[in-house]
């Protein structure tokens, strides 16, 4: 497979189809990032302490703007024919020390001097994504194979 997982296969195809049947496409990516965000909260759930983590976690649609700070990719609009799932924003900036653990370390700032142990990896994310990735795939391609044979019905 492809270092982007056939994304740009995808696109190059999404691109093909008409606008009608993009649009009917939506609600399936929408549907696709609800439950991997569902998954990686529940994931994330070993991991937590305050909470803060798991409210974290959004799902974006196209058009609209990730939060700032989140990861992968904060801040940044959502092209068409896609929809992200993100952990973080500005309040929280330690999804990826989560999710890969630290190393130990000497501290700076308020406990300058001491010595950090480091912090053991618990993944939620990426676990999650490749728990469900042939899932959301295969429910994206049902949708367009749907939503082309009622656009071709239509004409």
């Amino acid at each position: 497979m492809t270092a982007d997982n056939g994304l740009a296969s995808l696109n190059r195809r999404l691109k093909a189809i008409p606008k009608a049947a993009r649009e009917a496409v939506q609600p399936a990516l929408k549907k696709a990032g609800d439950d991997l965000a569902k998954d990686v909260a529940h994931l994330a759930e070993r991991a937590r302490d305050s909470g803060d983590l798991i409210k974290s976690i959004a799902v974006t649609t196209a058009g609209n703007q990730t939060p700032p700070y989140s990861q992968p990719g904060g801040g940044q609009v959502v092209p068409e024919n896609q929809v992200l799932v993100t952990v973080g924003n500005t309040a929280v900036r330690y999804g990826h020390m989560v999710e890969y653990g630290t190393a130990p370390h000497e501290n700076r700032g308020e406990f300058a001097g001491t010595q950090h142990p480091g912090t053991e990896a618990q993944p939620f994310f990426w676990p999650a994504f490749r728990l469900n990735r042939k899932k959301l795939a295969n429910r994206i391609k049902r949708a367009v194979g749907k939503a082309v044979k009622s656009e071709v019905k239509a004409k």
